[in-house]
């Protein structure tokens, strides 16, 4: 870990601790607010441009809980990760790959209830399932529209980014990050599927509104069946913008998009001492674009986010730890 890191994150520890130490919980609680619904308990550069049995750690596309409680993180160079879910110590690394043999441009990841690994690629793009040793055991099938041009009309590097499943596993969700060609550029679709047997087959498509100039580069079902989106943006020499949303696809169909409530947007949020490398709003952010639950009680949603650094040097892997408060 960088010593400048490692500073910083000693430092808002030793912060957090004073206040909850002089100014009790529930003041320390709001010190932490981004918003009246999400709060930031932490922030971690641990795994920045670190290496594990000789692979880059970066490159995070998104995580889950694995079945034993430690985390997978996917990076888009088709490697998956295990992290101890405490300390994000690396506890082994999976090569994974297409059929052929060849990488992946992997984004999405889903661990299902069997324990295999539910993976998309936006290069076609496509969902595989891949066995615990990284095997290729299946493939979803995909709709000709949303392939990427010519084929259809996905957009080149805009397809499958998040994947989740929705509450009691029979309902499969992947969101394109961006619009297809002839959509309003706010319009973006959320295909899903549905477990039959052992396979799963295509079922609806929602739509989606980002906001303007934004993409969704995740999306995380809840335990009701709505989905916490997050939608990244980045404009060179201003940074990034991040926003977390709850949409709700109960009620919404093809043509009559979800209805969507802004919980925060994270440029809102404290920095906890955090820095930067190139210009952003609140030195806090990055590309991020990864994101899992990891905890809740009634109202409240212990969400783990992560950064994409691009093997960039003016980029950080960061993972950042939430509590998000959503109404039932």
């Amino acid at each position: 870990m960088p010593l400048r890191t490692h500073l910083a994150l000693l430092t808002a520890g030793l912060a957090a601790a004073t206040c909850l130490t002089a100014a009790g919980p529930a003041q320390a609680r709001t010190s932490h607010a981004c918003s009246p619904s999400v709060s930031l308990d932490r922030f971690s550069d641990a795994l920045d441009k670190t290496t594990y049995e000789d692979t880059f750690v970066g490159n995070l596309s998104a995580l889950a809980v694995d079945r034993d409680g430690s985390l997978a993180a996917l990076s888009d160079r088709s490697s998956l990760f295990r992290l101890d879910a405490r300390t994000l110590t690396p506890r082994s690394v999976l090569p994974l790959a297409e059929e052929t043999g060849a990488a992946l441009d992997s984004e999405g990841l889903v661990v299902d209830r069997d324990g295999t690994y539910l993976v998309t690629s936006e290069t076609e793009p496509s969902i595989r399932r891949h066995s615990r040793d990284g095997r290729v055991l299946d493939r979803l099938p995909v709709p000709d529209d949303l392939r990427v041009s010519p084929a259809g009309r996905g957009r080149p590097n805009g397809t499958f980014e998040g994947l989740t499943l929705l509450p009691g596993g029979r309902t499969l969700v992947a969101s394109m990050e961006y619009a297809l060609s002839g959509d309003p550029a706010d319009t973006v679709r959320f295909q899903t599927w549905t477990r039959h047997g052992g396979h799963f087959r295509l079922a609806g498509r929602y739509t989606y509104r980002t906001d303007p100039g934004l993409g969704v580069p995740e999306i995380q079902a809840t335990s009701d069946g709505r989905l916490l989106v997050l939608e990244r943006g980045f404009t060179a020499g201003v940074g990034n913008t991040v926003r977390l949303h709850l949409a709700d696809l109960r009620h919404a169909t093809a043509t009559d998009p979800m209805r969507k409530t802004l919980l925060a947007d994270l440029v809102t949020c404290p920095t906890l001492g955090a820095t930067a490398e190139q210009p952003q709003p609140n030195p806090l952010l990055d590309n991020i674009e990864g994101m899992t639950i990891t905890g809740r009680t009634r109202n409240t949603l212990k969400v783990l986010l992560v950064s994409d650094d691009n093997e960039n040097a003016v980029q950080t892997t960061r993972l950042y730890s939430l509590r998000v408060r959503v109404r039932t």
